[in-house]
This record gives C-alpha cells, structure tokens and sequence, in this order.
C-alpha cells in the first residue's frame, strides 16, 4: 500500500493512502510514521489528519515498523521529516532538486489514471510566451506545443496547466505534474494571487468541475524525462511562434462512426 505526505497536529508525517490518493482508514485511524526509517508504526486519527503532498510514493518509502502503542497525542513530541523537495512552513523555500526527482521516480500512480506534464516558458518576461504538454495514457500520448504570444512565465505555467486538463478525457483520474511551485500554490494551496486573477479563477472553476484531478509538483530541470519534454516543447512554441501538436488520447474506436 502507497503512502503520502499528511499534517498531524502541525507536524508532517507518512500517511497510509490506497490506489486512489485517499487515506486508509481502519476504524476511523490511519497507520501514520513519523520518520521513514525509524521502525516505528502510530495510529492516528483521520479527522486530525490533512494531506500536505498528494503525491503518492511507495511502500518502500517506509521501513517494515513494529506497532508502537501510542496514538496521535505523541505528535508532540515526534520529529517530523520534511517531504523530499519541499521547505517547511508556508511558501516553499529552496528545493532539493536530487530528493525531489528521487520522490517522484518512486511514486505510484493510481490504476486508470492519465499522467500529464506541464510547462511553460517566456523570452523576457513579459515576453514571447508558450507552453508544453505531454499527455499519456497507457500507450497512447499527446503532445502539445502552443505559442501563447505576449505573457509572463506565470502565465504559460497556469496555461499549461488548463490545456492539460482541457485536453484529457473526463471521466478519468488525472495527474497533472508541472514545476511550478507558484502555479500548486494559487491553484491548489490557497496562496492569494496578486496578479493573473481571471486566469486563476477560470482555471480552480475548471479544477472544481473535475474532482479526479490531482496538481503534483515535479522538480523542472533535474532529469526527469516527461518533464524535460514538457520543457522542450514549451521552448519551442516560443523560438518557432507556431502551435504545433501531435498524437491523441481518444481511442481510435472513438473517433470512427460504428458501421450501420
């Protein structure tokens, strides 16, 4: 069973998740740990807990644990790691790009889920904008590369972002990677935006409207290979000021009539 970053009483711990990205509930207690390798299990209470990172990792993040007969009172007292790749307390701070990429070559992804990665890129800022996207669905994968004209990086991030769920099929769970950290904050994370107001609300209207979508931060430039195609493909919408797009997640059957 998968395992996610949670906050318990203001401390971050390792949640048990299922397939889908929810926490494991038994009896209305989740199996949390406090340290990744330290072999011991808590049980805490799944009202006191929130999740930090949807990201799901492997149940390998953790050692095999011995039951320890504490609940989630001993909070106070347990130190808590910091998730790979993210600072501790509000807006995130520097970022261990090796950890994070480490993190997300571990993670599981739920069964039926199409994966998406984002990205988007700007010469200037403002300036000659575009993004990229890379949809895959088991064997199929689509790729977008779209000039967007004049914008700032922001911009192309958030944009990026909506094409990709635009463009998956709905019904469907939905991970979308980007890395951008200020794109998870005001989409997901409830940072106030100060600028790019309307494009912000159009896109959490969009997100509302799609429950199956998950926003998952990967590292950008740290190897990660669909992330780097994200980064190309943005790259190129902006030297070549063209659109261009490639491959599709509609499965053939559906784009031909049945015969009468």
């Amino acid at each position: 069973m998968p395992w996610l970053r949670a906050r318990l009483r203001g401390q971050l711990v390792y949640a048990r998740a299922d397939e889908g990205g929810a926490l494991r509930e038994e009896d209305g207690v989740v199996e949390v740990r406090y340290r990744p390798n330290d072999g011991r299990r808590y049980s805490a209470r799944a009202a006191n807990l929130a999740v930090a990172d949807p990201t799901l990792l492997p149940d390998s993040a953790c050692t095999d644990a011995r039951a320890v007969e504490r609940d989630d009172t001993a909070a106070r007292a347990a130190p808590a790691a910091a998730p790979a790749g993210r600072a501790t307390g509000g807006r995130p701070g520097k970022v261990d790009k090796a950890a994070a990429a480490s993190s997300h070559a571990g993670q599981v992804v739920p069964a039926g889920a199409i994966v998406a990665y984002t990205d988007g890129a700007c010469s200037g800022n403002p300036g000659p904008a575009g993004l990229g996207v890379v949809l895959v669905d088991g064997e199929r994968r689509a790729e977008l590369s779209e000039y967007l004209g004049q914008g700032t990086n922001n911009i192309a991030e958030l944009t990026a972002v909506l094409r990709a769920v635009e463009r998956a099929p709905d019904g469907r769970p939905l991970l979308v990677h980007t890395d951008s950290q200020y794109s998870i904050g005001v989409l997901a994370k409830g940072w106030k935006a100060k600028a790019n107001t309307e494009l912000i609300l159009r896109i959490r209207a969009v997100l509302a409207a799609r429950p199956g979508v998950r926003l998952v931060y990967v590292p950008g430039h740290a190897g990660v290979p669909l992330n780097e195609r994200a980064d190309q493909l943005a790259r190129l919408a902006v030297e070549s000021r063209r659109t261009q797009q490639s491959g599709t997640l509609t499965p053939p059957d559906a784009l031909t009539p049945p015969a009468v």
